[in-house]
């Protein structure tokens, strides 16, 4: 098994070498996933960049409850992308265990440089070509790309059934634009947070995880349950 490098040019220029190294001894040591079907995927992507480190160790602590909160619903993989630095963008084997996409997240530290959001949504539409990919989460918090060519992108992502849940920190007016019409175009799903509405972070992204497993039945349940965050992504994924 080996971890997935993003590439977008032939000549790839790695950032941090002794990070990239450590990611993938995580990958080496990980048991391969049979992915079958009747099993939810979800790619859960991140940016990586300085000004994410924050968010980065928050969603490592919410990937647990994501996993716990399909149970009874049905079975999920995932598999983590994100990039980071200058040109690096990566992805991890399809994973089951929550301790394993933890294990690799810990494994990489947050770099600077500029958003790489279109190489993320191209991984995804290939992921997507190969086999079914229910839903792509993304957490960031800016958009410094052509936004013309994001939302083609996500246009294509709703052709092929895989809608975005686009969780952005912060208010940057810019980037909440981008994301809402990307979201749009892809059929998903835009969410804002910060700091002080962090913890609500973990009970959207509960509910995606619950969407990719079983569907809108699995979020109209949460919904009944009283789930507030399953029933403003139902709103939004009714537009």
């Amino acid at each position: 098994m080996s971890t997935k490098k993003i590439t977008a040019a032939a000549n790839d220029v790695l950032t941090s070498k002794a990070d990239v190294d450590s990611f993938l001894d995580a990958v080496k040591q990980t048991p391969p996933t049979a992915v079958s079907e009747g099993r939810g995927r979800l790619v859960f992507s991140l940016d990586a960049t300085a000004s994410r480190q924050a968010t980065w160790d928050h969603a490592m602590s919410l990937q647990n409850a994501m996993f716990m909160n399909t149970r009874g619903i049905g079975e999920l993989d995932v598999q983590l992308a994100y990039y980071r630095g200058f040109d690096e963008c990566r992805a991890s084997p399809w994973l089951r265990d929550a301790d394993q996409v933890v294990g690799m997240m810990k494994k990489v530290s947050c770099l600077a440089g500029t958003t790489q959001i279109h190489r993320l949504l191209k991984h995804g539409l290939a992921e997507a070509r190969k086999m079914p990919v229910q839903a792509l989460v993304f957490i960031g918090d800016c958009v410094e790309e052509d936004v013309d060519l994001l939302g083609n992108l996500a246009g294509q992502c709703k052709l092929l059934g895989m809608p975005l849940f686009i969780f952005q920190e912060g208010r940057n007016t810019q980037a909440e634009r981008a994301f809402k019409q990307m979201a749009a175009l892809s059929g998903g799903a835009h969410c804002r947070f910060d700091e002080s509405s962090a913890h609500a972070l973990g009970n959207l992204l509960n509910a995606v995880a619950a969407y990719a497993a079983g569907g809108r039945v699995a979020l109209q349940r949460l919904k009944t349950q009283g789930s507030g965050q399953a029933s403003a992504l139902l709103q939004q994924l009714d537009k």
